[in-house]
């Protein structure tokens, strides 16, 4: 039988891609969609990683910002700078090495990241459904 991992076990901050992998896995348990990352690793000074999902609603959007910062929390991991609540279309959670974008479907699809990033490989998390 497969043990559950906290996200501290999975994750450390020293690999951002695992961080952000498990940031992903957290999305999925509030129903988060359309998970993305986008390795910047090679193409930005910025940070090395987005994850980028997508929400029905503007309660899901908080709901899974909230998932994120509590989980994380718990792990003594802090997020540095948080946008978009007051909306709630899109929140972004800066974690420094993984930046979180929670989009609304539709606001999302008007940004698109993963176009305006288009050179930055991207790796897609399944939905367990």
């Amino acid at each position: 039988m497969k043990s559950k991992k906290t996200v501290k076990e999975t994750a450390s901050k020293s690999d951002p891609l695992k961080f952000a992998k498990s940031i992903g896995e957290i999305i999925k348990s509030k129903k988060g969609f359309d998970i993305n990352i986008l390795d910047l690793r090679n193409l930005s000074g910025i940070t090395d990683c987005f994850v980028i999902c997508s929400a029905d609603a503007d309660r899901q959007v908080k709901a899974i910002a909230d998932e994120i910062e509590d989980k994380l929390l718990e792990n003594r991991i802090r997020c540095l700078h948080k946008e978009g609540y007051q909306t709630m279309n899109w929140i972004i959670l800066d974690y420094f090495d993984v930046i979180v974008h929670i989009f609304k479907s539709d606001v999302r699809s008007y940004y698109n990241l993963e176009k305006l990033w288009g050179d930055a490989p991207i790796i897609k998390i399944k939905n367990d459904n």
